[in-house]
Parts: C-alpha cells; sequence; structure tokens
C-alpha cells in the first residue's frame, strides 16, 4: 500500500509487561483466597482510602447535593442519549421462533446476564462519562444487579459528580476501591455484592490484565489497551481543527497513538506545525502526556487515493476513526474496520467520548479487526432452544443417527435410533 510517511513514530521505551502480569496474578491469588479482608488492605496501601469502601446511601444523597444543577443537567443530558441509544440497540436483540420443517420449531431468547462489575476509571481524571456508559448500558439490557467501582480521589472519596453519575445511570452499589483489588472485589463478590457474571470498563494496564486473567469463569467486554485515534482528511479539512482533534485525543496519556492520514500534503505539513502549540498550552499533566504521545506514537502520512487512506485505515484498525473529507456516505459504507466512526469535521471524537450517545468502550490495539465495542449485547445472552414433535421425528432421528454413524460416534446414534420405537431398538442391538 503506497504512502509517504511525513511523520514517522520511534515508539515507546521497552514495556515491562511481565512485571504486570506476575503482580496482578500474585495479587488475585491473595484476593481469592483472602477476600473482603486482603481487598481492604490494598485499598489501604495501594489507594491511601482510610473509609468503608460501600458508598452509604446517605453519602450518594450528599454527594448528589453538593453537584451544582448546571452540571447535573449536563450529565443527565448525556445520560439520557446514552440510554437511548442503548435502548435502541436492546431492541435490535429480540426473541424469535421459526419452525424448520413440520414439527421441528426452534428460537433463541435474549437473556440478560444477573450481575455486571462496571469499573469506572478515577485517579487523574475523573471518568464520569465512563460511569454513564457501563452501568446505564448495563441497565438497558436488563441487568438486575450491578456494582460500579472506582478508585479515590487521592485519600480522598469519589468525587461528587461521578457518584451522581454512577446513581443516575443505575448502579446498585458503589464501591471505592480501585485497581486489581476493585477489579476482584467485583468478580469475586465481595463487599455485599454478588460475583459478577461480566466485568466491564476501561483502566489502567492493571486493571487491564486483571480482567484477562480472570476472563473464563468470568466474562469480560475486552482486553483493552491505550486508547487510540485516527483522522482521515482531504483537502477540505481544516488544519487547525484536525490538529485539535489529534491533541485531544494524545492528552489521555503518553501511551495513546495518534494518527493522521491525508491526500493533502499542504494540510499535513499545517497540522504538524500547530500541533506543539497545541499542545504547549493545555495544563499539567494533560500537557506532558500529549507531548509524549505526539513525539514518541504520532503518524502522518500521506496518501494518494481516498481508497489508500481506506486501506490504511483498515490496517490500523483505530479505536477511534475520524473522517473530515467529502463524500461520507462513500467513507460510512467503506471503512470495515474501528470501533466508532465519526462522519464529518462537525463532529469529533470528544462528543463520542463524552455525551453523543454511542458507547465510548471500545476495541484498541487493532482488535477493532474483530470485535466492535461495549454494547447492550455484551450484557445479554443469547440462547437457544427446540422442540420436535411426531412429525419431525422421524426423519431427524434417521439423519441424526446416520451422520452420528459417519463420525463414529454411535452412543449419539443410538439416542437417536430409540425414539423410533422398540422395532429400531432391536435393530441396534444386533449391531
Amino acid at each position: 500500500m503506497p504512502f509517504t510517511q511525513l511523520k514517522t513514530a520511534p515508539g515507546e521505551p521497552p514495556q515491562t509487561a511481565h512485571d504486570v502480569t506476575d503482580t496482578v496474578q500474585i495479587m488475585l491469588a491473595r484476593l481469592r483466597a483472602g477476600g473482603a479482608q486482603v481487598a481492604l488492605e490494598y485499598a489501604r496501601q495501594l489507594d491511601g482510602w482510610q473509609g468503608e469502601i460501600t458508598v452509604s446511601r446517605a453519602e450518594i444523597k450528599a454527594a448528589c447535593a453538593r453537584v451544582p444543577q448546571s452540571l447535573k443537567d449536563d450529565i443527565a443530558w448525556a445520560h439520557d442519549n446514552i440510554s437511548r441509544f442503548a435502548a435502541a440497540q436492546r431492541a435490535t436483540a429480540q426473541d424469535m421462533e421459526i419452525e424448520l420443517r413440520p414439527g421441528l420449531r426452534a428460537g433463541q431468547r435474549q437473556i440478560p446476564l444477573q450481575a455486571a462489575g462496571c469499573y469506572i476509571p478515577g485517579g487523574r481524571y475523573s471518568h464520569i462519562a465512563s460511569a454513564l456508559m457501563s452501568i446505564a448500558t448495563a441497565r438497558e439490557a436488563g441487568v438486575p444487579d450491578i456494582t460500579a467501582c472506582s478508585p479515590p480521589c487521592g485519600s480522598g472519596p469519589i468525587p461528587d459528580a461521578m457518584l451522581f453519575a454512577m446513581d443516575l445511570a443505575g448502579a446498585t452499589r458503589i464501591l471505592t476501591i480501585g485497581g486489581v483489588q476493585g477489579i476482584a472485589a467485583m468478580g469475586f463478590g465481595l463487599f455485599g455484592a454478588p460475583p459478577a457474571d461480566i466485568l466491564v470498563g476501561p483502566g489502567n494496564a492493571y486493571v487491564a490484565e486483571a480482567k484477562r486473567q480472570l476472563f473464563g469463569p468470568i466474562g469480560i467486554d475486552m482486553f483493552a489497551g491505550p486508547t487510540d485515534s485516527l483522522i482521515l482528511a482531504d483537502d477540505t479539512a481544516c488544519p487547525d481543527t484536525v490538529a485539535a482533534d489529534l491533541v485531544g485525543q494524545a492528552e489521555h496519556g503518553a501511551n495513546s497513538p495518534v494518527w493522521l492520514a491525508t491526500t493533502h500534503k499542504p494540510l499535513a505539513e499545517a497540522v504538524i506545525v500547530r500541533v506543539p502549540a497545541l499542545i504547549a498550552a493545555l495544563p499539567e499533566p494533560n500537557r506532558t502526556a500529549a507531548a509524549t504521545a505526539w513525539r514518541d506514537l504520532a503518524e502522518v502520512v500521506l496518501c494518494d487515493t481516498p481508497e489508500e487512506m481506506a486501506q490504511f485505515a483498515d490496517q490500523k484498525a483505530p479505536e477511534h476513526l475520524h473522517v473530515q473529507a467529502l463524500d461520507l456516505p462513500w467513507w460510512r459504507n467503506r471503512l470495515r474496520a474501528y470501533g466508532s466512526l465519526f462522519l464529518g469535521e462537525n463532529t469529533t471524537v470528544a462528543f463520542g467520548d463524552k455525551a453523543a450517545g454511542p458507547n465510548h468502550v471500545l476495541p484498541t490495539s487493532g482488535a477493532a479487526r474483530y470485535t466492535g465495542g461495549l454494547s447492550v449485547h455484551k450484557f445479554l445472552k443469547t440462547v437457544t432452544w427446540q422442540e420436535v414433535d411426531e412429525f419431525a421425528l422421524p426423519d431427524l432421528a434417521r439423519v441424526t443417527a446416520s451422520l452420528s454413524r459417519a463420525e463414529r460416534m454411535e452412543g449419539h446414534a443410538r439416542s437417536a435410533d430409540i425414539r423410533l420405537g422398540p422395532v429400531s431398538g432391536a435393530a441396534q442391538s444386533t449391531g
């Protein structure tokens, strides 16, 4: 695929993935054996939290009262969009029944999971929108019990606005605990929560690794890495807007790559010039995070045609894919590997991150080649059923026995034969 690199990415320093894996494995083993007491010890040691883990109803009510009404209104506006989008998704997941042949009926049911654990990141940023994205989506899917956990803010409690968002979105209970111990609290059913059927929500490398190690007996939304974003732009795009959008995503963290592919070299050059000044104008710690991500991980490539840009996008399979180019219907139909697609200059990934409606918990690190993001479908089990009456029985039993014997699975064949009555039963006993 021909394209010209106008800015290359030297890459991050060597990673310590093995250290993370080993640390998480040891922590989970201790948490599994010691339960809530070990989780509490980790909360004291790693989170610096000295209070109760479970946030009381009175504390939630008091926190909500401290949130300015204007911010409450804005959170509610975003929650309405997110809930309505999730409800529309839920409507597409329907029970169905079909008569495949006379007397052979089969179907499917959509059954909500019984308990979900929603991890809401904290620390450097207060992820209000993440609370809405995971909890409200689980609620719209019909999950009856939802545990939400988030680390304290420094040595203080979960921020008031985050508690308001968690409560508004429908959390059954809220735990002040983060990291591996937070994931374990939800996965193992500590502090009064039932064991989660699924663990969802973004987090740091330790949170992601804890989810990965618990996956199997417990479901997870995905194994997520650092957020990433790609912009596709032609000569109609505004360099100021493109540069601002790239910087806006780079501030997520030093390990968050951003990419630009364009057919217009003057645009690319203008963006490369503008980005450093936009980064320098950010407050800390955003400034350092964005500067490192831009220096080490950002790429700017020049393509000859829109199709080459689309090929580049399919190769990257970005978490966020933003098109600022003409003929948006063509792009919407052509592009095939992304977590969420943002069409046109009036759209920005920040809208999707915070308030537009579609979920912002999305596949990263190229996983968009094979999966989508968090949705109500993650909280539903699509299960099937079948029922046979006498009209369908002879042919179905005969074909099943035939295929079973062709596969040398005689027990299967005989369990089909016996349903045809004593004649076939006698016949099989002579075999």
